[in-house]
């Protein structure tokens, strides 16, 4: 075993501390590498602190990696060290359902997150990013093009791509009108994709605090959803609309947003039930779905177009003493749009 530094959450109620942890040597298909930045998503406090899925503690959060390859095993082809390279949500799956052969191991059964799971062929359980070294599977590492800065590039692999995804299954692009609930982390890098591919896009804020964000950011327009008179001048407007807020929100007046068979994608995970009127859905064959993150290969495809394209996420890089505080501000939206943590810091 290889001995790290991590911070960890030991209970729902207690702020990340120093920990211990060990992962496993390089196998012959291992990727062994030295984390960078990991960035801090809104799911990484609501697991630390119990909301999801009934975590083990003490929990190591982080699912947006990025490092530089230390060693690979013999068997290793896509990777070579000094590499820099990245993992996201997840680091195996169980490569023989449908989804995984479909290039789709978000959706598998079997499928393990970086923290929070537990890895195959043992009891080990799967520790994040907020780290200084980890090992993962090859197949599920992923290359980090040299154009983009490695700092700013860490959130694609989570907000990058869970917004990417879907813009690409609903067929966003030219001639399409999208609509952006929310921009935060995840919001400002669906502004940026949308735009990106072509897509004309509006960002629906119930808050004009970030609205001279609106042309930097690549969209066209921008509507305070707490002001009737603009959500009235969108009313059957946008072809898809992604909500990527967590919070409960009225869906019945961004249902009224949508043309004929327009879709309204969540993205965020509310902490109950949604409702809504299924009159908006059936006068206009309108749609509610849900999307989550993305596959490897769609992942890879998502950063050489970031790569293409010039797109990271928006920053603010902190040492690991600070997470605590950050969270705070998260909770608060007191960030832009991202945090992310030098694990510099942290040695």
């Amino acid at each position: 075993m290889l001995p790290a530094k991590a911070y960890a959450a030991y209970g729902a109620t207690s702020p990340l501390a120093p920990f211990e942890i060990n992962r496993r040597e390089p196998g012959p298909h291992d990727v062994l590498f030295d984390i960078l930045y990991c960035g801090i998503c809104h799911s990484d406090i609501h697991y630390a602190r119990g909301q999801f899925f009934g975590p083990k503690y003490p929990v190591v959060p982080g699912h947006e990696i990025v490092g530089k390859v230390a060693r690979v095993g013999g068997a290793v082809t896509r990777h070579k060290v000094g590499d820099m390279v990245g993992v996201g949500c997840l680091v195996d799956s169980c490569r023989t359902c449908p989804e995984c052969r479909s290039n789709q191991e978000q959706f598998c059964n079997d499928m393990i997150g970086t923290y929070g799971g537990v890895e195959k062929g043992g009891n080990m359980q799967t520790y994040g990013g907020y780290s200084t070294r980890i090992t993962v599977d090859e197949n599920y590492v992923l290359k980090i093009p040299s154009q983009l800065d490695p700092a700013a590039a860490a959130p694609l692999l989570c907000a990058g791509i869970t917004t990417y995804s879907p813009l690409r299954h609903w067929k966003a692009g030219r001639g399409s009108k999208v609509g952006v609930i929310g921009l935060g982390g995840l919001g400002h890098m669906a502004v940026k994709l949308a735009a990106a591919m072509g897509a004309e896009v509006t960002i629906l804020s119930t808050s004009d605090s970030k609205k001279a964000d609106t042309k930097r950011l690549g969209a066209s327009d921008f509507a305070n959803t707490e002001d009737g008179a603009s959500l009235a001048r969108l009313s059957g407007h946008f072809d898809l609309i992604l909500n990527t807020v967590s919070a409960r929100v009225g869906y019945d007046a961004y249902i009224s947003l949508l043309k004929r068979d327009g879709t309204l994608v969540l993205l965020g995970l509310p902490d109950g039930p949604v409702s809504f009127n299924a009159l908006g859905l059936l006068r206009k064959r309108r749609n509610v779905a849900a999307s989550l993150i993305g596959g490897i290969r769609e992942t890879q495809e998502m950063l050489y177009f970031c790569a293409e394209h010039g797109i990271v996420s928006d920053i603010e890089t902190i040492p690991i003493d600070q997470v605590n505080a950050a969270y705070e501000r998260i909770l608060k939206s007191d960030v832009r749009y991202r945090f992310i943590i030098d694990m510099a810091s942290l040695l």
